[in-house]
């Protein structure tokens, strides 16, 4: 008999209820049942960790309280208020979204009405239904996934669609219809703060004499993952060139397969009659499977080409800034290479 076969639905959702309620972190998003926020918390953690999002949440909704605010502001606005958590088609699809919630008008309450949404995908769906409209719908991130395979002894790559439809049909198994977005939330905490990817925390674990992985004292190989290419190397430097408290910068075209709208320090090949005065200092920047080792050196230039133009220094953080260029203006006045640890 497979494992899957020997759990026992209704103990392991008295275990998960009763640890959530006991051990849940105090998190913002946590404190409503407005589908609204609850969605925009939902998009902001794609891919993202949660203390990273905490702080753009709240500022987020403090600019955009409304989804009728959020579908009538000016997408350099929107841009603005999401610089710096990557990935900024998500933003783009909040907009989107919130116009269409607008032509529906109101938020829509079934899962295949969310999941009709400009970015929501299967997970985003289930999250908002379940939270915000207690509907029981199974979630399937990377926190649940690792706590199923664990639980089962799951040995398979967990990226193969059969793994995951396997995970898939256990999770809607085992979801508490009365509780749904607890239950969820509970399976998703338990991944993120005690089964870890590594490390994980057994012993304060409320489902360790269920655990599969650990009664073989698998639970560090488990679950699989197919290897992932090594990164790539990638170098830059970035110039600052300044004139009367502004800053020479350019922006990227509405059709930009990345970032497109926001605006971005000038690279040294861009400008071939820079002249280079001080090094500012170095960072590195990593996108998906590429690492940038960015160079930034203050710089003057005499004739300013076309499709460059001057921002003013105090009015950056209105405007769409990319973090690479952030991360190059907190550059000035370091010493160098050695301050940043480069």
């Amino acid at each position: 008999m497979s494992a899957e076969r020997t759990i026992n639905p209704r103990t392991i959702r008295v275990r998960i209820l009763n640890w959530y309620a006991n051990n849940k972190r105090d998190l913002p998003w946590r404190q409503t049942r407005d589908p609204y926020r609850i969605w925009v918390s939902e998009i902001m953690l794609q891919q993202t960790r949660v203390a990273a999002v905490i702080p753009y949440y709240d500022r987020f909704l403090e600019r955009f309280p409304s989804v009728q605010a959020l579908a009538s502001a000016p997408e350099s606005d929107l841009l603005a208020a999401w610089a710096g958590l990557g990935y900024y088609s998500r933003a783009r699809n909040l907009q989107k979204a919130a116009k269409k919630v607008i032509e529906l008008g109101r938020f829509p309450e079934d899962y295949a009405s969310i999941r009709d949404l400009p970015g929501v995908g299967d997970y985003t769906a289930a999250a908002i239904a379940s939270i915000a409209f207690e509907l029981p719908h199974a979630v399937l991130d990377g926190n649940v996934v690792r706590v199923l395979s664990r639980l089962t002894g799951e040995c398979g790559d967990i990226r193969s669609s059969v793994v995951r439809q396997r995970l898939r049909t256990l999770a809607d198994r085992l979801i508490d219809t009365a509780r749904p977005g607890d239950f969820n939330q509970g399976l998703m905490e338990l991944g993120a703060t005690v089964c870890m990817p590594k490390q994980p925390q057994c012993l304060l674990c409320p489902l360790s004499a269920q655990c599969v992985a650990r009664k073989m004292g698998q639970q560090d190989e488990i679950p699989s993952k197919s290897l992932r290419p090594a990164p790539r190397g990638v170098e830059k430097t970035l110039l600052v060139i300044e004139r009367d408290d502004n800053i020479l910068a350019w922006r990227r075209p509405a059709e930009s397969r990345r970032l497109a709208g926001f605006w971005e320090l000038p690279e040294s090949d861009q400008l071939r009659g820079a002249r280079l005065q001080s090094r500012s200092g170095a960072f590195r920047h990593s996108i998906v499977n590429t690492t940038y080792r960015i160079e930034v050196f203050r710089a003057t230039l005499e004739l300013v080409p076309k499709g460059f133009h001057w921002l003013a220094m105090k009015k950056l953080d209105e405007i769409p800034l990319s973090t690479t260029a952030k991360k190059a203006l907190a550059c000035l006045g370091e010493r160098g290479a050695e301050s940043k640890g480069v």
